[in-house]
């Protein structure tokens, strides 16, 4: 049965591998799901059949609580809520970390050698962070904790105090495992610092803490491996801390910013004079008035934001498009890095939709189309179509790249009302004399639209 469980740790981090690999492209991502679902199941067989199982009782109530947790998630949660979704499944994942690690050094504490202790203290402490940084992202995408910064005076030194703090015990109980005392104090000090890592983090950065908590849960899953000599959570949670993180770093980098920038630059406290002053009024436009536009356009491009998903929007646009295309308009979708509030947000609603993957186009294929595109229709985005992020210096955005839809020769913009998006910044865009708003809910202004085109 050894034999047994190695081949299928073996066989599943394999999966793993290809399933990451899939996932770099659109057109492959869902057999890469497909792929590391079949290979978590060979794990879990795998362990199933392990000698140290003595009783199966708990085993199978956890299995069967989760599944129904897991299917209840899956079938009801809607798409509008996935980054609660993943929030949640991160902390679940983190604490399910700790709890074994916790565990561990309940059962042989003093017995510890050094190796297992630093495995076992690692992933507590990564493990820690994860559960309440990731329910703290659950409480600000839901709106249960206000999205913007909460920050208060000497907050950045408090926060890397206490870090250093719960390391240096960290590190202590390596060569001393008996101190329990300080073993369960370092567990408190990792679940207070990850509520206080992501309390000044504002909802437009919330993208990047997600992958950062996907790449501390799998770093933690990782030493767990190490502690228990588990060979296939090693692999896998390897994969998994490794892939997130470098994710984060190229989410920053499409933002223009660092990662420090973004943990404790308390972006979304903005202060107005760094924001530009918009000139003129926001111009107001009819339904009539832009199905016209669009029905007798060469090409349309659409650009989704988080007002696609809160929506519900994704089929509604698809039908839009279909229709435009059907009258010989050429469509697209103008896909940013970072909009949405995870990482492939948008890419994920509009597969939702049947969108087809050729007519997505990421930040630096579309940009050099919008000078020819007739009509650039923004539905509920806002920082990623800024234009201060590229003509204004002082702008706290500068340098981000941006969709340039500014350049198209007629913009629509669907939004709720005149609010500024998560960030809180000023949009010029939408003071522009090529800029129409078109308010309401984007699902009805959509299929208003839709209805228009087909009369005009």
């Amino acid at each position: 049965m050894m034999y047994f469980s190695e081949l299928t740790y073996l066989v599943a981090s394999i999966l793993f591998i290809f399933g990451l690999k899939a996932l770099s492209h659109p057109d492959t991502a869902r057999r890469g799901m497909n792929l590391a679902a079949f290979g978590m199941l060979l794990a879990i067989i795998g362990t199933l059949v392990r000698h140290e199982i003595v009783r199966y009782e708990w085993i199978v109530a956890g299995l069967v609580l989760g599944s129904v947790i897991g299917a209840a998630m899956a079938i009801w949660m809607p798409m509008t809520a996935m980054p609660e979704r993943t929030a949640l499944s991160h902390a679940f994942g983190a604490l399910a970390a700790t709890l074994v690690g916790i565990s561990e050094y309940y059962r042989h504490g003093a017995e510890l050698g050094a190796f297992t202790m630093t495995a076992l203290g690692f992933e507590v402490m990564f493990g820690g962070i994860t559960v309440t940084g990731s329910l703290m992202a659950f409480a600000k995408l839901g709106d249960l904790v206000r999205g913007t910064p909460i920050t208060y005076k000497g907050q950045n030194i408090l926060n890397m105090s206490l870090f250093v703090l719960t390391a240096a015990i960290f590190i202590y109980l390596i060569f001393v495992p008996s101190a329990s005392w300080l073993f369960y104090l370092m567990v408190g000090f990792a679940f207070l610092f990850g509520v206080l890592l992501v309390l000044p983090i504002g909802a437009a950065d919330m993208p990047v803490v997600m992958s950062l908590m996907n790449s501390y849960a799998g770093l933690a899953s990782a030493a767990t491996g190490f502690a228990i000599s588990n060979n296939v959570l090693i692999i896998a949670g390897t994969l998994d801390g490794f892939s997130g993180f470098i994710l984060s770093v190229l989410m920053c980098k499409a933002m223009n910013r660092s990662i420090t920038n973004v943990l404790f630059g308390a972006f979304g406290a903005v202060s107005t004079s760094s924001t530009s002053q918009a000139e003129g009024e926001m111009r107001e436009v009819h339904i009539e008035d832009v199905a016209i536009q669009m029905a007798y356009a060469r090409q349309v491009v659409f650009v989704p934001g988080y007002g696609l998903a809160t929506a519900q929007a994704q089929h509604a646009v698809r039908e839009l498009g279909d229709l435009l295309e059907s009258r010989g308009v050429t469509v697209k979708y103008a896909i940013h890095p970072v909009a949405g509030r995870m990482p492939g947000h948008m890419n994920v609603l509009l597969a939702e939709a049947d969108v087809p993957y050729s007519s997505l186009y990421e930040l630096e294929q579309i940009n050099p189309d919008f000078p020819s595109t007739d009509v650039a229709i923004v539905i509920g985005a806002n920082d990623v179509v800024n234009p201060d992020a590229r003509d204004n210096p002082n702008s706290p955005i500068a340098g981000m790249p941006i969709l340039e839809v500014d350049k198209a020769r007629f913009v629509i913009v669907l939004k709720r009302g005149k609010g500024k998006g998560f960030s809180g910044l000023e949009n010029p865009l939408f003071f522009k004399a090529n800029t129409g708003m078109l308010y309401g809910d984007a699902k009805s202004s959509l299929s208003n639209l839709t209805h228009a085109v087909q009369q005009a």
